[in-house]
């Protein structure tokens, strides 16, 4: 099962309950991505860049998309790249977990750790970089969904559950 979405929509929070739930292991990109390079995303950004961080990301998305039988959380912009779609897709789930603008910004500035964990995707102010990130992303989240859950309206456990029920339904 791989949850896709923008920044603050509940990948971790949902995958790690998903995973509890299903009794899967699951796998965070970003975390594994600080794992092996011993760096936050931030720091790997600061001091590599966003292509770095990109390669290392297609990295990863190559060693999970290996993996069977787990819950992972990907970050917001690994669908923008044909390979890591094709990866994700095959043998998967997808689970597109969205929110309005307002909904994420208003999780942004209560999250202490996106100073560390979410470095600017650009120069623009916050509102209009989500603006413009999700006009670019929300197409392709769109298309690569299996199911979407609007975690605006849904709650956690809410989302786990519609969750769970759709891997019964597919397992039946």
């Amino acid at each position: 099962i791989v949850l896709i979405g923008y920044r603050c929509t509940g990948k971790s929070t949902i995958g790690q309950k998903l995973a509890q739930a299903l009794v899967l292991p699951f796998y965070d990109t970003d975390a594994l991505i600080e794992a092996v390079t011993g760096m936050t995303i931030r720091q790997i950004v600061d001091q590599r860049g966003w292509p770095y961080f990109r390669e290392k990301e297609q990295e990863c998305i190559r060693r999970v998309g290996l993996m069977c039988d787990c819950v992972i959380a990907t970050g917001g912009g690994v669908v923008m790249f044909p390979e890591n779609r094709t990866i994700l897709k095959e043998n998967s789930l997808v689970v597109w977990l969205a929110a309005d603008i307002d909904t994420i910004l208003a999780r942004l500035k209560a999250d202490q750790a996106t100073h560390n964990q979410r470095p600017p995707l650009s120069d623009a102010d916050i509102r209009r970089e989500t603006e413009k990130m999700l006009h670019e992303r929300t197409p392709t989240y769109r298309e690569l969904a299996d199911m979407t859950i609007d975690t605006a309206i849904h709650g956690v456990d809410d989302a786990v559950e519609a969750v769970c029920r759709l891997v019964k339904a597919e397992l039946i």
